[in-house]
């Protein structure tokens, strides 16, 4: 019976993903904000319609999903790509994060919270949803110089977030010496750059040879698990891993049309669950706990993407269409936020509480209302 009941939940689940998606279509919402919202209503602050048998898979899932997510991003930062935005892509993700982290911890310290804990809020929230945007950029249709550019951005800006996380871990644990913090994190995105690359290498060479022009779904998969499995075996940025064995394969699989098109195929019914599962776990109760402050919180990061993406644009290049935009099209946060503050409350305990309550609470707004914006920058600008 509890097989039977797995499976006909999962079969509801991948219907009601379609469905989301229409659904999405016929209010030009993205996709993604239907499949958290229904999967917040079926979870267990909605009516609990999801069994825990399901939602327990909601771990393994994300590495899979996010691990496919971050090779099709690593695709993007091909030399041609880099040529054309590499100056935008890096000055806008410099200037965003730098931003975040003085803005943010400048105003919650106004705000009366410790220093320590106002800079670990901030590191937490550099981080974005690379999900959600890669979905929201692909579903828009639009490929142009602009989704290139967010692409590079959102393949990167969270290597940048967990530098600074790392530091100021560090620092805010100053008296227990942060020269291991800093190595630890060396190690996590060094460790992942390797991992990416000893994967990268012979796939790029090796895939696509059986059917000419791009790789065979079991040989996208298999390269997607063998990356994640590497990754948490040495326990080491799968995101990391993933992005660099994208980017390896992207620039030296001359024999491929387009690499990674097999995964585009079979990426969606893993992100319908993802999306679905990542709803239902989703706890908007947080929202009224942490009153104005975690308001002030949100406030805050908001502001820093448009500052630092006007800096950062202006500094990149880009138009002065685009110096508007940037900064709102990076809203979405979502899983590495959450992973970060996970780390920060297991080494703060005392901030524990506080860290997820924030954390939570910020990922449930601009999980919902990040998406949105993002799909209403992409098509303003391509209207001008």
């Amino acid at each position: 019976m509890e097989l039977a009941i797995l499976l006909i939940t999962l079969g509801v689940l991948f219907l009601a993903g379609l469905a989301a998606d229409q659904i999405g279509r016929f209010t030009h919402l993205p996709r993604v904000t239907m499949l958290l919202l229904l999967g917040l209503a079926a979870g267990s602050t909605g009516f609990g319609l999801i069994p825990d048998s399901v939602t327990g898979w909601f771990p393994a899932l994300s590495i899979v999903a996010l691990t496919m997510v971050a090779f099709l991003l690593g695709g993007a930062l091909t030399l041609k790509n880099l040529a054309q935005h590499g100056r935008a892509i890096f000055t806008v993700s410099l200037a965003i994060t730098f931003c975040t982290i003085v803005i943010v911890t400048a105003g919650l310290v106004a705000a009366g919270l410790a220093t320590g804990l106002a800079l670990m809020l901030a590191a937490i929230a550099t981080a974005t949803a690379p999900a959600a945007m890669a979905d929201v950029i692909r579903q828009s249709g639009i490929s142009n110089g602009f989704t290139d550019t967010l692409k590079g951005i959102v393949a990167i800006d969270d290597a940048w977030g967990l530098i600074a996380f790392s530091i100021i871990l560090g620092l805010a644990g100053q008296a227990d010496g942060w020269g291991g913090v800093l190595s630890g994190a060396a190690r996590d995105l060094g460790g992942g750059i390797l991992v990416g690359i000893v994967v990268g290498l012979p796939s790029a060479y090796l895939t696509g040879r059986l059917k000419p022009g791009e790789p065979l779904q079991a040989e996208a998969i298999g390269i997607v698990f063998l990356t994640a499995g590497f990754a948490l075996w040495l326990e080491v940025s799968f995101l990391v891993a993933g992005m660099t064995a994208g980017a390896v394969i992207a620039n030296l699989a001359r024999h491929h049309d387009r690499a990674f098109h097999e995964i585009e195929h079979i990426q969606w019914p893993f992100m319908i669950l993802f999306f679905l599962l990542a709803g239902a776990t989703l706890e908007p109760g947080i929202l009224i706990e942490i009153g104005w402050v975690g308001l002030l919180y949100m406030v805050l990061r908001t502001v820093a993407r448009l500052l630092g993406g006007i800096a950062g644009a202006r500094a990149g290049g880009m138009t002065r269409q685009e110096e508007r935009w940037v900064g709102p099209a990076l809203l979405p946060q979502a899983g590495v936020a959450v992973g970060m503050a996970l780390v920060a409350g297991e080494r703060f305990p005392d901030w524990a509480a506080a860290i997820m309550a924030f954390t939570i609470a910020s990922t449930v707004v601009f999980e919902i209302v990040g998406p949105p914006v993002t799909l209403l920058a992409i098509r303003k600008l391509a209207k001008e």
